[in-house]
């Protein structure tokens, strides 16, 4: 993680729970300065976004992942913008500390800067949310500085990329060797020369993220990358426990998937056996 530097702010600088400020963009940056780790979820509608606002997770990732988790297809790939705008939408909406960030989906970015600026401001414009993301290094800085200078903030996603699984060979860690360690390292250095104000490091060996988030001033966002970049994030659903299954990388901080089975479970037994409703919960005139 970056140490703090000699005129680092002193004490928190990202914005007090409950205050009803917004986190920005600037607010990242001071972040990893003064060593203060940023926490990242993903989330796909209104009601897990209120709750993660109100919890103070700081930025919230329209994830494409809404493709295999909530929509289920197989990966990310069949996903489309306009399956991803209506979603971005709600969790705007029903925010009011965290930044939003949201993905540009497979097929909407990669055939040039033109079509990706076309993309990132439909996302802008249409749903409130306060940041794009997307995959790729050096390949996609052209984009992300066109979208920057535009004055939408972009946030780079580097290592395992999901929209690439197919060239990848599938879910595979990325960057092992030093020669695939150092063009991690350029791609990385690339994308914050184009402007982004942050880059995901996903299923990255934990000394390579820690040598990336070393030599970038923008903050790293780690999942599956090891405890030193300067900020974490995980799939909702992996991080509650609302599967049976969950990557190697994550971990469960609840069991809400069982808890909402018994809460089901519960409710059919009583209405089965006529316990619900009860003659207080009925109008009776």
């Amino acid at each position: 993680m970056s140490q703090q530097t000699p005129d680092a702010p002193a004490g928190p600088v990202l914005p007090p729970v409950g205050s009803g400020k917004r986190v920005r963009v600037h607010h990242l940056t001071a972040a990893k300065a003064a060593g203060e780790r940023l926490t990242m979820l993903t989330a796909y509608d209104a009601p897990t976004a209120r709750l993660f606002d109100e919890a103070g997770i700081d930025l919230l990732l329209v994830g494409d992942s809404i493709g295999d988790n909530m929509l289920a297809h197989e990966n990310t790939l069949p996903v489309t913008l306009e399956e991803m705008l209506p979603s971005a939408r709600a969790v705007a909406r029903s925010t009011k500390r965290a930044m939003v960030v949201v993905d540009l989906p497979f097929g909407s970015y990669e055939g040039g800067a033109q079509q990706a600026y076309t993309a990132a401001v439909r996302v802008m414009k249409e749903t409130g949310a306060h940041a794009v993301k997307f995959e790729g290094g050096a390949r996609v800085a052209e984009q992300a500085r066109v979208i920057t200078d535009a004055g939408i903030p972009v946030v780079g996603h580097l290592g395992f990329t999901p929209q690439s699984e197919n060239i990848l060979g599938g879910k595979r860690v990325q960057g092992r060797g030093d020669d695939a360690a150092e063009r991690l390292c350029e791609d990385a250095v690339a994308l914050q020369e184009a402007g982004v104000v942050a880059v995901v490091l996903e299923m990255v060996p934990a000394p390579v993220a820690e040598r990336v988030t070393e030599i970038l001033t923008v903050p790293t966002i780690g999942i599956g990358a090891g405890p030193a970049c300067d900020g974490q994030v995980l799939v909702w659903l992996d991080m509650a426990g609302m599967g049976d299954w969950s990557p190697r990388f994550a971990k469960q901080f609840g069991q809400v998937g069982a808890a909402l089975r018994q809460a089901a479970q519960a409710y059919a037994a009583e209405v089965r056996t006529g316990a619900f409703p009860a003659p207080e919960q009925s109008y009776q005139q």
